[in-house]
């Protein structure tokens, strides 16, 4: 009897398609395509009259606004202010919703005692707090920094606690096993792996920061890129109002590519599988 050859002799297994991840170069010339359709899009509305400068001004009409603002200062020192704004607002808002979403995710009292009145709290649109603000700390720069603070709070109260509770449980009930404080299972438990949780609510946070920043920069400022904004709007300058439209942008793109780095550095397997999955 001849011996029976196997049922897979002969044929040809098919392989898994090997994908190359992308290079950095073209990743970012995919990413610059956007912004340059716009401009080129711009640029051409206005070079045909489509569009005219009492609208908005043409891209060469902004490019000598800038060079304007930063030739006399006022540009520079705008942005100084209004990233200090910011900052602070933000580092404010990071740091309570950070402490918050750690008591409520990680200890059945805090969620009990705080959980329902920050849900409460969170709904509250923060535009809506403005005019209470201006009554409680006037127009000063009090009232600019907690603004942006409340509303930079929530999105990492939300994302800290539900990361913190989605902590797995067994490893956590094995660490104190072991003697190991509750300070130490938050700092090497419990925070690492709600590290995605923590950068999704960064990312919401810093972006909020914008967004509550102009509305800050609304309060009667005289300092600041609202500031400039304002006076632009009193003398029709379509050129410097774009100029700070742009700047607002250009803070959420850096916000955003902050927040990308960080998951870079601190989740690198997580990029890793995403370059070689397109």
């Amino acid at each position: 009897m001849t011996q029976k050859e196997p049922a897979h002799e002969g044929l040809v297994l098919p392989r898994a398609p090997v994908r190359r991840p992308r290079s950095r170069t073209y990743s970012l010339t995919v990413r610059a395509l956007g912004p340059l359709v716009l401009l080129a899009l711009w640029w051409t509305a206005s070079a045909t009259g489509a569009l005219t400068p009492d609208i908005l001004e043409s891209p060469a009409g902004v490019g000598r606004a800038v060079g304007e603002l930063w030739g006399n200062g006022q540009l520079p020192d705008a942005l100084a202010t209004s990233l200090t704004r910011s900052g602070i607002g933000l580092l404010i808002g990071l740091t309570a919703g950070l402490t918050l979403g750690i008591t409520t995710g990680f200890t059945r009292l805090g969620d009990e005692l705080l959980d329902s009145s920050l849900q409460t709290l969170r709904t509250i649109p923060f535009l809506s707090l403005v005019p209470l603000f201006m009554v409680w700390f006037g127009i000063n720069e009090i009232a600019k920094i907690l603004l942006i603070a409340v509303a930079t709070t929530f999105p990492m109260y939300v994302s800290t606690s539900s990361g913190v509770r989605n902590t797995d449980r067994k490893l956590i009930e094995a660490m104190r096993s072991f003697g190991m404080s509750r300070i130490g299972i938050v700092r090497d438990v419990v925070l690492p792996g709600a590290l995605p949780s923590l950068l999704a609510g960064l990312r919401l946070s810093m972006t909020l920061s914008v967004i509550a920043l102009i509305a800050a920069e609304e309060i009667n400022a005289t300092a600041g890129i609202g500031y400039l904004m304002a006076q632009a709007q009193s003398y029709a300058r379509t050129d410097i109002l774009a100029v700070c439209i742009l700047v607002y942008g250009l803070f959420g793109l850096i916000a955003d590519g902050i927040v990308r780095l960080l998951e870079r550095v601190l989740m690198p397997w997580r990029s890793a599988g995403q370059g070689a999955g397109r």
